[in-house]
């Protein structure tokens, strides 16, 4: 019943609210140089469209890199000095559109969105005026100068592989035991559960790792996805989120009691969250309140911002310590609940 009348109902919820081609409240920041009335008035009319708003009024360039490794705007737009001076001088007045393009489908939306507001107001001051004016939109991609699609399905496609081979398969392999009755003698024998979930998930750990690796390599030598951040810290976060998804898929396990059931769990709850809720291919901001507050839920999503981090940014550990911290207390907490239902099953 659930897969014939729950499943298309909540599919096609999640489908016409997440797949969407437009922009709706994306994060930028303000340097401008200038601070003028004309500066002043472009500035407003993005922020009144609806679909940006504005985290920060920057000081400097300096702070461009600095905003966007943080991950707190998505594209900064930059007034060179004495705008309103030039532009009614010579009639031509440069600004700078800079957009994170660690994500090059929202990067490229946001500038033509942008470019086109600019234009669309350059537009509607040459109408009274007898020398036309040209505001000159000058866009610039941080971290995917080309806007290579295959930056942001590596990392994308990490996490929706050792989902499924780390959390699926382990939550199966494990109800399978239950069904051929061998759980049981486990669970009489000696050995303790922590022994127990280590001997069935250590395989699965050493898998997936074998899987991480493969693709990392993969995109680095084959589509020439570069790391620019320490791989030693890249491959810690993919272990960390590995065990996690262990621990995800044991705790589905104690709850299943067949095989199709694992399965039916393991597709509902991790395979469609992980492509559609994770930020992996559409964003998350564009997407209603209840669905961004499922979203900042998904263990997938902090696993893909901190590895883009790591290889398009090329930043450290201060700057993903809170996605680390997210993805090590659920593994705790997933842990704690298997082994608490382990413990139950063997009293």
């Amino acid at each position: 019943m659930l897969i014939l009348f729950a499943m298309p109902i909540a599919q096609i919820l999640i489908f016409g609210f997440v797949v969407t081609n437009e922009i709706k409240d994306a994060n930028i920041a303000i340097l401008d140089h200038s601070n003028d009335y004309i500066t002043e008035e472009i500035t407003n009319k993005i922020l009144s469209s609806g679909y940006f708003r504005n985290v920060k009024n920057l000081k400097s360039t300096d702070e461009i890199d600095e905003i966007f490794k943080s991950g707190k705007a998505k594209e900064v737009i930059v007034f060179e000095q004495d705008f309103a001076k030039k532009l009614l001088k010579t009639g031509k007045a440069n600004v700078q559109v800079i957009a994170d393009a660690s994500d090059a489908n929202s990067a490229n939306m946001v500038v033509n969105y942008t470019t086109a507001i600019i234009r669309n107001y350059s537009q509607s001051i040459t109408i009274n005026q007898t020398v036309p004016l040209q505001i000159i939109s000058e866009p610039r991609m941080m971290y995917n100068e080309s806007l290579k699609g295959v930056y942001m399905f590596v990392p994308g496609t990490i996490a929706l592989i050792l989902m499924l081979v780390s959390a699926m398969m382990t939550s199966i392999s494990i109800t399978r035991e239950k069904e051929m009755g061998t759980m049981e003698v486990l669970l009489v024998s000696p050995l303790k559960p922590i022994q127990i979930i280590l001997g069935k998930v250590t395989p699965y750990l050493g898998l997936s790792f074998i899987n991480a690796v493969s693709i990392i390599l993969l995109g680095k030598f084959v589509f020439g996805v570069p790391i620019h951040g320490s791989v030693i810290l890249l491959l810690f976060v993919s272990i960390l989120f590995i065990i996690m998804a262990l621990s995800l898929g044991i705790f589905i396990s104690t709850a299943a009691k067949s095989q199709q059931t694992a399965m039916f769990i393991s597709m509902f709850a991790l395979l469609l969250p992980t492509i559609l809720l994770s930020g992996f291919i559409f964003p998350i901001e564009n997407m209603p309140k209840v669905l961004q507050w499922l979203a900042h839920c998904m263990p997938p999503k902090y696993f893909i911002t901190a590895i883009k981090n790591i290889m398009l940014k090329g930043t450290g550990i201060f700057y993903i310590w809170k996605e680390i911290l997210f993805i090590g207390g659920l593994t705790v907490i997933f842990i704690a609940l298997s082994l608490k239902k382990f413990k139950v099953r063997l009293e």
